[in-house]
């Protein structure tokens, strides 16, 4: 249903509608200020682009057209090639979100030969993602999927780690509309991975909105839901409605899938009513679409009828050729189901037109059908005779195309498999090689069977090799549990895989050394590294004694988590536990360290409990990590503490102030997350 009517098309430019867009967007209404304050110099070009940008997003595209145009002639004037790059990028997302992707794709050649002379690298870089968008709207998969892993690959060698997570997201948007899921998630929960790590909210909230989408294809709604849900929760806190609309839109057509009309509705007309506010009239058709399209299932015709007309308005207004067909084929059908035959006449003939003009093959097929159907309704044979034979027609060339596509997929698919049996190859070459030595012990023993002596020292040599075996065995299993907590460790050698899992309440503890940067500039490396060694092995020992599981540690950050993979009711208390003993700890040897006049870290605790995901991720050097808002709270609970003290968030607190002496701090700013109740733990 999301791709049915992904709406990429245009604007309005009558003065009303400026001033309007103006009025409901501060940031318009600032760089209109900005602007005339600048004369024709860089300033100007650059606010321009901006306007441009900003008219794009609100659905202004021939405004935003303008705004880039007019910047590109000030800055050829005043030879400003990083001006120049920017507006034909400007304008070659304007003619993408248009559909017109030969003028989206000249631009962005323009803007990338352009880059490559003042070497913007990076500039050049994320073209090649934008080149990606476009043949994934085109549904050339194989090139698109082509421009995403240089991306990536120029991401990596550049090091821009926010880079990364956009090129992994087009990777794993590529796989899943191939079907190759397990390739999908493994991009998308990279991106996330990356998005949490640089505490990127918008990018972790892109991240669950498209794993949310790759759980709907598989028909996965529970977990789709979930992503979803997690994704909206992340728009709500930034503010950023747009995010929100595009979330009730997605989960309201889950619902719609699961005929759960009533929710489907709810969320479809919260996505509405955003999307009225922030005017942009050419996101509104695709969710009037929907909703007419629950309507329609329902058999509520009249307010089918009612959406899809409010669709077609705006598809008018704003000259979009193929939704105006896709408007005229769902109010054909509707006047079909009603027998209002000539009305459903007049659409169907219209909506075939108009796909022929553009050469819409899906919608001539369609139309075709819809023609079919109503001429069989009303005897006429001869012609829908035709008809039906223009919808096979039809109907076989897309199958075609569609076959192409399925090869190619196809083709991705064995690569994928190819690494599979590479790996499985490898291991049978092991056992192969096993057996083999088995054999040739075998052999040696039956041919010392002949004296006592020499039985005896196969059975010394026996001995020692299973004693070898096994300590092997040993080392790696705990090697194993080293990375791993023990039932994950158990399921993934049982297995070969360990699914994600959901815990609705654990209790997460970070730790971060004040001043670090400062600190680490007065130590050489080596001391740097074993002070910092020694301080962790403490806490690892702490956190053990309690039976909490450590997740990694990033620089100077350590990261623990009571509660899993083992659920238990005592976590709360256990990890602050935990904390006031790596307090006391760092203090004691904070006061050894001075007495020697020697520099000393001072440590910042914090805590916070709620729900995560759980799970490993990738194919190489397994991690056991977590996921979730929960995380981002308890890394804000450690930043806005004070060094030497516990600082946990309302939702712990009340879990242990029964057994625990707080201090009240009151409402702490934290950062991008508002005013949030914190507590000093004191004993």
């Amino acid at each position: 249903m999301k791709t049915i009517l992904l709406l990429l098309l245009f604007t309005v430019s009558n003065l009303l509608l400026v001033v309007n867009c103006k009025a409901q967007n501060p940031i318009l209404d600032s760089l209109h200020r900005v602007l005339k304050l600048h004369k024709e110099d860089t300033s100007k070009v650059n606010t321009q682009n901006e306007i441009s940008w900003e008219m794009s997003n609100i659905g202004n595209f021939d405004l935003a057209l303008k705004y880039a145009s007019d910047a590109i002639l000030i800055a050829k004037n005043i030879n400003y090639k990083k001006g120049m790059a920017d507006s034909y990028s400007r304008l070659g997302r304007v003619y993408e979100n248009q559909g017109n992707y030969s003028e989206a794709l000249s631009n962005y050649s323009a803007s990338s030969k352009l880059r490559e002379e003042i070497g913007d690298n990076q500039g050049a870089t994320n073209l090649y993602i934008a080149v990606g968008n476009i043949l994934y709207g085109q549904g050339n998969y194989t090139e698109a999927l082509r421009n995403y892993t240089v991306s990536l690959e120029l991401n990596k060698k550049a090091n821009n780690r926010a880079a990364i997570a956009r090129s992994h997201t087009g990777i794993g948007v590529i796989y899943n509309q191939l079907g190759n899921y397990p390739e999908a998630l493994e991009n998308l929960f990279a991106s996330l991975k990356i998005g949490e790590e640089l505490k990127d909210k918008s990018q972790i909230s892109s991240s669950y909105n498209n794993i949310g989408n790759v759980y709907d294809h598989q028909g996965n709604y529970t977990e789709a839901l979930s992503s979803y849900y997690a994704a909206l929760k992340i728009d709500e806190e930034l503010g950023d409605e747009a995010g929100m609309s595009r979330l009730y839109n997605n989960i309201g057509l889950v619902y719609y899938n699961q005929r759960k009309y009533s929710e489907a509705l709810e969320n479809l007309f919260a996505s509405l009513k955003l999307k009225e506010k922030l005017g942009n009239k050419a996101a509104l058709v695709s969710t009037y679409n929907n909703i007419g399209n629950v309507y329609g299932r329902q058999g509520n015709y009249p307010d089918a009828l009612k959406n899809y007309r409010a669709a077609l308005t705006i598809n008018e207004e704003i000259g979009n050729k193929d939704g105006i067909a896709t408007s005229y084929g769902n109010i054909g059908i509707v006047n079909y189901q009603l027998k209002k035959y000539g009305d459903a006449y007049a659409y169907l003939r219209n909506a075939l037109q108009l796909s022929v003009e553009i050469g819409a093959k899906h919608h001539i097929r369609d139309s075709y059908k819809g023609l079919s159907e109503l001429d069989s309704a009303t005897n006429n044979w001869r012609s829908a005779y035709h008809n039906h034979k223009m919808f096979i027609q039809y109907r076989d060339s897309l199958i075609n195309e569609e076959n192409t596509r399925k090869t190619v997929q196809t083709a991705m698919n064995y690569e994928f498999d190819k690494k599979e049996q590479a790996t499985r190859f490898q291991q049978e070459k092991k056992d192969a090689l096993a057996k083999q030595e088995m054999q040739k012990q075998k052999i040696v023993r039956n041919s010392l069977m002949g004296g006592f002596a020499t039985v005896f020292l196969f059975l010394v040599v026996v001995y020692r090799q299973r004693n070898k075996v096994k300590k092997e065995k040993k080392r790696s299993d705990e090697l194993l549990l080293n990375i791993l907590p023990a039932e994950v460790a158990e399921e993934l050698k049982e297995t070969g895989a360990a699914m994600a899992k959901s815990f609705d309440r654990v209790t997460v503890l970070f730790t971060d050394f004040k001043g670090f940067t400062n600190i680490s500039e007065q130590l050489s490396p080596q001391d740097l590294v074993k002070e910092i060694d020694y301080c962790f092995r403490a806490f690892d020992t702490i956190i053990n004694k309690y039976g909490i599981e450590k997740i990694k540690t990033i620089g100077d950050s350590y990261m623990c988590a009571g509660g899993l993979p083992a659920t238990n009711l005592t976590h709360p208390e256990d990890v602050v536990n935990a904390g006031i003993e790596i307090r006391d700890f760092m203090l004691t040897y904070k006061k050894e360290r001075e007495s020697k006049e020697a520099i000393a870290f001072e440590i910042r605790i914090g805590i916070h409990t709620g729900p995560v995901v759980a799970g490993i991720v990738g194919i190489k050097k397994f991690a056991y990590d977590i996921w979730g808002n929960t995380v981002n709270l308890a890394s804000r609970m450690e930043s806005s503490g004070e060094a030497g003290k516990i600082n946990i968030s309302q939702s712990t607190y009340e879990l242990i102030k029964t057994k625990f002496r707080c201090e009240q701090r009151g409402k702490i700013i934290a950062k991008n997350l508002g005013e949030i109740d914190m507590y000093f733990v004191e004993a």
